[in-house]
């Protein structure tokens, strides 16, 4: 996948149960294939998918490269079946709801919301303000 060309899936599609892993096989594909553009791979969010299906961020992109979707969504099925709810959702939350955490991140955060959209005050989770960024997010509710 050529990430200068194409955006990645948005971080709020689920595959598995889990937000942000088909976005996190887009990125290990154009990681792989040396296309990520200005895509970070493995991001912050990336590492908490990783952490939680207990694999290293090379050995899965490397599983983007060898499988399909399908077959990566049923490997991480696999996985999840043996996760309570409370441990999915808590993951998902953690992705979902995910804010700067420190004045710097935060400074960094705004200037980038504001060079798309500065009246998007309601865009305040990394997840949203990806979407912003890739043209996603439904516009601003009046």
């Amino acid at each position: 996948m050529d990430l200068s060309r194409a955006f990645p899936r948005s971080p709020k599609q689920k595959m598995a149960g889990l937000v942000h892993l088909g976005r996190m096989i887009d990125k290990g594909r154009a990681y792989k294939e040396k296309k990520l553009a200005d895509y970070i791979y493995p991001c912050p969010l990336d590492k908490i998918i990783l952490n939680f299906l207990r694999i290293d961020a090379n050995t899965f992109a490397n599983m983007t490269i060898e499988k399909k979707d399908e077959e990566i969504s049923d490997w991480a099925k696999g996985l999840v079946e043996s996760k309570s709810q409370k441990e999915l959702g808590f993951i998902n939350e953690q992705i979902l709801q995910r804010k700067p955490d420190s004045e710097d991140r935060l400074k960094y955060f705004n200037e980038i919301r504001n060079k798309i959209d500065p009246s998007r005050s309601d865009v305040t989770t990394w997840v949203d303000l990806l979407d912003l960024e890739e043209g996603r997010l439904p516009p601003k509710p009046s």
